[in-house]
């Protein structure tokens, strides 16, 4: 009986691991990315794939990785967290990638972390598109962020508006972990400066132009700056029901938000003067070297895609992903992409720098504000 028990369990341990491993080929490498296609963000989540697709085209083009092409399988799970898993799921038991790229969305991503997926698999998951202080603090082992956190975006905002003088500051947020995060980074930071928050006003992620809850908790208090840690739709949205009381507060966004989206769903002229947090090299520059490759592949490989903040960000993490590879030698396993990523410290991707160790995750810190201009384009 205890013979055949062991049976048992070993032939379980061999499928586990058998399930864990990567369906690498002589010729292939699969990556597997899940990210919003059609839904709320779906511009975003076509501006994030789009940045990866340019570089992972430009390596296969000169070679790919150790004599191997790049394969990204990406699926669409319309920014829908249970779409999220189930695809990520579907992803895992039918292409069997060696690892996972890009996707994008707190609630998404933690949708994989409270049903272990990453851990099971054995897979990383490189540059989520959040800055949830969820998905970051315990640091989780197989995620890793290149982006700063929303709670250091808004602390940075708060401390830009205190050095300006601008005092009475409230927070428009989405209720959930993505804008929880966000509202503590603003109110820790107040806090040190022996101040608190005028208001805060809160919406449903679930109906994000449904934000007069929000408007009626934070109007009244009439703030001299909004903090706005909130998708395209929820912004615009607040920023014309603000505006349509009379508010002349200067207002403040995300990175995670479009400012071309903002242009037109709030008008232009709501939306200029509109400062914006940015975690990426200004995109729209060539002083940087790694903005100039940028420019150059997406001109070349994704001709039809916007220069975008999202597109930029997935090809500095393509950037990252393709050294991991390399430095896993031709004998590629999962644990191995993750075992490199860790190592990479100070990796330089062109003037940006990424720093992971096994007890750091969060590669990077960078933060700066940009301003919609009078003429619609963003400026440092």
């Amino acid at each position: 009986m205890l013979s055949l028990w062991n049976r048992v369990l070993s032939l379980g341990l061999i499928a586990c691991l058998a399930s864990a491993q990567a369906a690498v080929t002589q010729d292939e490498i699969v990556i597997g990315q899940v990210a919003p296609l059609t839904g709320t963000i779906a511009g975003t989540g076509t501006e994030y794939v789009a940045g990866g697709a340019a570089y992972f085209a430009y390596v296969n083009d000169n070679g790919g990785v150790h004599g191997r092409k790049i394969r990204v399988v990406v699926k669409d799970d319309s920014y829908k967290p249970d779409q999220t898993l189930a695809l990520t799921r579907q992803l895992l038991a039918e292409d069997k990638p060696l690892a996972l790229f890009g996707f994008i969305g707190t609630a998404n991503v933690l949708a994989l972390n409270k049903n272990k997926v990453l851990e099971e698999a054995g897979i990383a998951l490189l540059a989520p598109y959040t800055g949830a202080q969820d998905l970051r603090n315990p640091m989780h082992p197989n995620l890793f962020h290149i982006r700063a956190s929303y709670t250091d975006e808004t602390a940075g905002m708060v401390e830009h508006l205190h050095t300006i003088g601008v005092h009475r500051i409230a927070v428009m947020y989405q209720d959930d972990a993505f804008g929880k995060s966000g509202l503590a980074g603003a109110e820790t930071a107040l806090k040190k400066l022996g101040l608190e928050l005028a208001a805060k006003g809160a919406y449903d992620r679930t109906k994000p132009e449904e934000v007069d809850a929000a408007v009626a908790a934070i109007a009244p208090a009439n703030p001299d700056a909004v903090i706005m840690v909130s998708v395209n739709r929820a912004s615009a949205a607040f920023i014309k029901k603000l505006r349509a009381l009379g508010s002349q507060a200067q207002l403040f966004s995300i990175s995670v938000v479009n400012f071309k989206e903002l242009l037109v769903n709030a008008g232009a002229d709501h939306a200029r003067g509109i400062g914006i947090s940015q975690v990426m090299p200004y995109p729209y520059s060539a002083r940087v070297p790694v903005v100039r490759e940028f420019q150059s592949l997406m001109a070349k490989y994704q001709p039809d895609k916007v220069i975008s903040y999202a597109s930029m960000e997935s090809f500095i993490a393509a950037k990252i992903l393709v050294e991991a590879l390399r430095r896993s030698g031709p004998d590629f396993t999962r644990q191995k992409v993750i075992t490199q990523l860790d190592k990479l410290n100070n990796y330089d991707v062109g003037g940006f720098r990424v720093t992971f160790s096994p007890e750091n995750h969060t590669g990077s810190k960078f933060m700066e504000v940009t301003v919609i201009g009078r003429d619609g384009r963003l400026l440092r």
